[in-house]
């Protein structure tokens, strides 16, 4: 009797296999062995995969070995060499891989032609299906770069990628087009990954962008998101995600995933707490920028939240299904890390993960990130769930399958050619959106008697002082960049040769005083830790509530811990030592969230911000500071100056005193402002027309001249506020920007649509959006504390 000495089988999807490559691993097996192996090969084609199944039989004759391993090798070569001249890709075998069959007709024969067991497993990250040929197209975080770390546990290996700022960042630039260019950027090289064979990691769900709010500057995720303002956000979610999946009109080049449905601002206790609000807030504000990145966007994909709303859990709220699929068209619906877990361990709301799995599967989620596929199976086998259930589960991800052509023949898909070399994260044209996108995050909040820029041909020397000086910080959901140019770095580069840079990294002490004191000018970096140290993967799991242990620092935060403080503390008093040592002083705050530096604000003469991440943030920073580039940025929240001007942290209220729309007193900084080297006059302010029917759309124009001897950008900003409405309204509501470059004395016609829609509000009568019939005041200003002109415009 033979005895199986092994079984191997070897995969290649998506091309055809190469014969060669299995001969030579075979040939090395069989040299290795002593007794008579006798070699069954099978070559086995499965539709875009070829499986080579290889049995190899031992014999106990070893006097009989030499010979065996010469007419082995023979044989092989004989037989496998010439298959490797055979260029014929074989012919479909199953209904679902003709392209020209309809989509749905496609993905009936998948369905028809999976076990039970496949999709089940399909119900994970993992969408492939390797008997059928089908390939995953995965999972990768994404919210400003693809992320790729490394990861024993997983397997994955570090890919450094183009990291632009955090989003709050990107938002301060006021740009969508660069923003779905850095989308652009960020799809690209995720195809480059997926099909690159170096690579070879499925990376084509990207899951961004962050679509939430930051109502609340305490919030330890506001790192993740645009602004505070819900047309503003769902602007730049629409961009980035236009960027990500591409212009083609058949195929995407990567698929975009929004997080977190719905109105999740706050991390302490988030497992167990609900966001509770009223319809209004939830079609006028947290819902917007959703509904503009499914609708407007194109997104099909969506991560529900932790947190419940109104007291019912997003993993299972009706929602999902009666507004997000029914309304907007999504398919792929999935729940967080734990989130399915916490149901049960953290809401009691079932027994069992088998009950929980099965609430899930019953409210539309059909991406686990958690414990399922067992209970799962047992529910099947139980009856709480069918296959035709699990079906029509699976039914809408396979159609994010086919938009990314990854069923089609490669010759059909344009982006299957992204691949090989070079690597774009280290092409000129990646690096470019990178360093534009950097610069135009810049945001000057102070410059006392034009501090700013400094002219080092009158520099003798530098001192750069303080924690952030010498790192670029890297954030719980931003990857490894190629390369990483620090604010001293920068300055260094910038400076040149003729100016002596005194670097000191104390945070209060006598070396920052006299590194300050020997110096024409200090520059102080403060901010804060994006991770709260190194360990926060450790603190993680520590807790099973959703949340981290506390942050050293107060007015740190991140994902799982909210903000104590918003003030800078010992940071803030590095700032004054220094500048009682030199009064000038430059600030640079590198920051993801709003800071109360009132001291600062009142004393020192020059001061930017800039959010964490960026690959190019010294390059920048060295840039806007030495009058290179002009800062045109702005901000995306209103910056209070105590925790006293806020509501408390749990109420979802906004017009109990939240954002620019409800802010009671006065800010530090408001929404919407930054400053320039130079000087823009908006005048001639115009609408196409004085009425607006309902369902339509009017442009307004406005002259925007820049008035200074330096080039730079402004953005003038549209409000509208609503004096004769019969139902609260805001203030004043972001409906239109444009961000425009301009040399000195030069004048620019900009113009600004404006959608009736944007004014909806919730009508309970009607149950649906309804735009008010009555007259609006238009007003256009540089923030929304700064309005320079305005007009009146009737809605009928």
């Amino acid at each position: 009797m033979d005895n199986i000495l092994g079984r191997f089988r070897f995969f290649q999807c998506n091309r055809r296999f190469s014969v060669l490559d299995v001969k030579l691993t075979i040939i090395c097996f069989v040299t290795r062995l002593k007794d008579i192996i006798v070699v069954r090969f099978r070559v086995v084609w499965t539709g875009a995969c070829t499986a080579v199944e290889v049995h190899l039989l031992c014999f106990l004759e070893p006097f009989m070995g030499r010979m065996f391993r010469f007419i082995a090798v023979s044989l092989f070569a004989c037989i496998i060499i010439p298959a490797r001249a055979q260029t014929t890709v074989p012919p479909a075998k199953y209904p679902f891989q003709d392209p020209n069959l309809p989509r749905e007709k496609r993905i009936d024969n998948i369905l028809s032609l999976m076990t039970l067991d496949e999709k089940i497993e399909c119900l994970g990250t993992n969408t492939g299906v390797p008997r059928l040929g089908i390939p995953s197209y995965g999972s990768s975080e994404g919210i400003h770069g693809v992320v790729r770390r490394s990861n024993a546990r997983k397997n994955i290996t570090t890919i450094t990628t183009t990291q632009f700022p955090q989003p709050p960042g990107m938002g301060e630039s006021w740009d969508p087009d660069l923003v779905r260019e850095a989308g652009a950027v960020e799809g690209h090289e995720a195809r480059f990954i997926s099909q690159t064979k170096k690579y070879n990691e499925p990376v084509l769900m990207l899951w961004g962008p962050q679509a939430d709010l930051a109502r609340d500057p305490r919030w330890g995720r506001s790192e993740e998101v645009y602004g505070e303002d819900p047309f503003f956000n769902g602007t730049m979610v629409v961009s980035f995600i236009k960027g990500l999946q591409g212009d083609n009109p058949k195929y995407w080049q990567a698929a975009s995933l929004l997080k977190h449905f719905l109105a999740n601002s706050n991390e302490d206790n988030r497992t167990r707490s609900s966001s509770n609000f009223d319809q209004r807030l939830f079609w006028e504000y947290y819902s917007v920028p959703f509904r503009m990145g499914f609708v407007e966007g194109g997104a099909r994909a969506v991560m529900a939240s932790y947190n419940a709303w109104n007291g019912v859990p997003m993993a299972i709220n009706p929602i999902l299904k009666s507004i997000v699929v029914k309304q907007w068209d999504v398919d792929v619906l999935s729940s967080d890390g734990g989130a399915v877990r916490d149901l049960v361990t953290q809401r009691k709301l079932f027994p069992t993960q088998q009950e929980a799995v099965v609430a899930c599967l019953k409210a539309g989620i059909n991406q686990f990130l958690d414990h399922y596929k067992d209970e799962t199976k047992a529910a099947v086998k139980e009856g709480q769930v069918s296959e035709a259930e699990i079906d029509a589960l699976l039914r809408p991800k396979f159609r994010i399958t086919i938009h990314l052509g990854l069923l089609d023949p490669p010759e059909m898909v344009p982006y299957s050619t992204i691949k090989d070399s070079p690597e774009p994260w280290n092409t000129a044209k990646d690096m470019d959106v990178s360093k534009r996108m950097a610069l135009e995050s810049v945001v000057l909040l102070k410059n006392a008697n034009a501090f700013l820029p400094l002219n080092k041909t009158s520099l003798k020397s530098i001192a750069v002082i303080g924690p952030l000086a010498n790192s670029v910080h890297w954030d719980w959901y931003g990857g490894i960049p190629p390369h990483a140019i620090t604010p001293l770095q920068g300055i260094r580069n910038a400076a040149g040769p003729g100016v002596m840079v005194n670097y000191a990294a104390n945070q209060v002490g006598e070396a920052a005083v006299k590194a300050a004191r020997e110096s024409d000018i200090a520059v102080v970096v403060v901010g804060n830790d994006p991770t709260c140290g190194p360990d926060m993967a450790q603190e993680w799991s520590k807790h099973h509530d959703g949340s981290t242990l506390p942050c050293s620092v107060p007015s740190d935060g991140r994902e799982g811990r909210d903000r104590v403080s918003i003030d800078l503390g010992q940071q803030e008093q590095l700032v004054k030592q220094v500048y009682s040592a030199n009064p000038k002083t430059v600030v640079i705050l590198v920051s993801s969230f709003p800071f109360a530096i009132n001291w600062t604000q009142a004393n020192v003469p020059a001061i930017l911000h800039m959010a964490h991440a960026s690959e190019d943030e010294g390059t920048a920073l060295a840039d806007v500071l030495f009058g290179n580039y002009d800062p045109g940025g702005h901000l995306v929240t209103t910056w209070p100056k105590s925790l006293d001007q806020l509501p408390p942290m749990m109420d979802y209220n906004i017009r109990d005193g939240r954002t620019y729309m409800y802010f009671k007193g006065q800010p530090l900084y408001p929404f919407g402002y930054g400053l320039s080297y130079t000087t823009f006059r908006f005048s001639n302010l115009k609408t196409s027309s004085t009425h607006l029917a309902s369902d339509g759309t009017l442009m307004v124009s406005v002259d925007v001249q820049n008035t200074g001897s330096k080039s730079g950008d402004a953005v003038p900003q549209l409000y509208v506020s609503y004096p004769k409405s019969k139902v609260v309204r805001p203030h004043e509501q972001l409906v239109g920007f444009h961000r425009v470059s301009l040399k000195p004395g030069e004048t620019r016609t900009v113009q600004i649509p404006l959608k009736a829609s944007y004014m909806a509000y919730w009508n309970p009568k009607l149950g649906r959006l309804d735009v008010e019939k009555s007259s609006i005041k238009l007003m256009i200003g540089s923030s929304s504390a700064d309005m320079q002109l305005e007009t009146a415009v009737r809605v009928e």
